[in-house]
This record gives structure tokens, sequence and C-alpha cells, in this order.
């Protein structure tokens, strides 16, 4: 399956980069991943992501994607 850049919702992406662990956890494990990396978090600020974000927009998938690579 070819990944495409577009809007996701914050659990499905996850479950995409993590498959084989429950959707709760596959969140977690991404939200960790982009904490970790340096400067990912606040670039996804700059981009408008916030705690109440419920989806990323395709610049937000875009950005994590640069960061940690295709799922």
């Amino acid at each position: 399956m070819e990944f495409r850049i577009r809007s996701y919702g914050r659990t499905e992406l996850a479950q995409l980069y993590c498959p084989t662990v429950t959707p709760d956890s596959a969140y977690r494990k991404l939200r960790a991943w982009i904490k970790l990396y340096p400067h990912l978090s606040e670039r996804l600020e700059e981009l408008g992501q916030n705690p109440r974000c419920r989806s990323y927009t395709p610049a937000q998938v875009r950005a994590i994607v640069e960061a940690l690579g295709e799922p």
C-alpha cells in the first residue's frame, strides 16, 4: 500500500506506524516518538497542533513523515 499525505485522525496515523498494538497504545507510542524527535513537537505546534486536536492536517502529517519516515 502506498502512503499518501492527507489528513489523518491521530489514532488512524498511529495505527499505520504501529499496526500490531491496540489503538490507544499506538497513539501513545506515536506521541512518545514525536516528543523524542528534536523540534518535531514545536514544528507541529507551529502548524496548528494543540492537545485538543483529534486529527493531523496534511502539513502536520508531512512534518511527521519527514521526521519519522513513512509508516
